[in-house]
């Protein structure tokens, strides 16, 4: 092929690639509300998949996490019910339930409407278009984050930063996102930030990258925050999760000092490990007896 002719068709294939940036999205196919109460939002093509077989978790099943539970179900059922609400960050030590909740506040009041779209972070930067899918709907919609962290570059961190606060286009009113993280601010911590901070007489003066990080979590109305659980707790959660499972001859010395074992093993004590021993333990015996 002529290699002017090359040259050509790669131009236009350039500006055919920076026309359709330019061009509006169009509207995503709306899915079968009535088919699911929890959805995915596929990046890639731009819809909504539902998720028939959502993981069936009670909030009787969280355990250590009173005053949390408490927190979010209040705010949720405001939320449910057409009050006001906020939205939510659950950040804090990996495995204490931040995942579960969200999950058991849907199994909890999804006959009253609440309905779960889960999203990645890359996903965020649709949220204009799924803001526009859920409006005017009856239900009401938590669009899910879960594990979600950004570097500050990324175009999802600036996307989630102005729907939350800032954006010209309002949320519906039936629609709250509910993050989940490890990280309090969404974002790392580095060493040199704290370095640029600056004393000015008897005040300190965070640095911008600092003042950055928190801009976004801090536009999050409701901060819930989770703690690593002690040996009681943890004990009194791999019970609950034995009896789940089937077991029916409760705390033994052998089954406690398994189950301490195995968080040694892990190292951590948090409700997911003692629900993994529980399942282990449980599915071991089944074989032994």
């Amino acid at each position: 092929m002529n290699p002017t002719i090359d040259n050509l068709l790669e131009q236009a294939h350039t500006l055919l690639a920076r026309l359709e940036r330019l061009l509006p999205a169009a509207r995503p196919t709306e899915p079968d509300w009535k088919t699911a109460c929890a959805f995915r939002w596929d990046h890639q093509q731009r819809t909504l998949h539902p998720v028939p077989n959502f993981q069936r978790i009670a909030l009787a099943d969280l355990l250590g996490i009173d005053q949390q539970k408490q927190r979010i179900q209040q705010n949720t059922l405001q939320f449910v019910r057409g009050g006001t609400a906020n939205n939510v960050l659950l950040s804090g030590a990996r495995g204490t339930g931040k995942s579960s909740l969200v999950k058991a506040l849907l199994n909890e009041y999804a006959e009253q409407g609440l309905r779960v779209i889960q999203i990645d972070k890359q996903g965020l930067m649709d949220l204009p278009l799924i803001i526009g899918m859920v409006q005017g709907r009856v239900e009401r919609f938590i669009l899910y984050c879960d594990d979600l962290s950004f570097n500050a570059d990324e175009p999802g961190y600036q996307a989630l930063k102005a729907a939350l606060d800032g954006d010209l286009v309002t949320f519906s009113d039936n629609l709250l996102i509910y993050a989940t993280s490890n990280r309090r601010h969404l974002m790392p911590d580095y060493m040199q930030d704290n370095l640029a901070t600056k004393y000015v007489g008897d005040e300190i003066h965070p640095a911008e990258s600092v003042e950055e990080k928190v801009s976004l979590s801090e536009r999050f109305g409701l901060w819930i925050s989770f703690y690593p659980f002690n040996q009681d707790e943890y004990l009194d959660i791999v019970a609950h999760w034995l009896g789940h499972h089937g077991w029916q001859h409760g705390m033994t010395d052998e089954v406690r000092s398994a189950a301490l074992q195995w968080a040694l093993m892990r190292g951590s004590r948090s409700g997911r490990v003692a629900g993994q021993f529980a399942r282990d333990w449980c599915g071991r015996a089944s074989f032994r007896a």
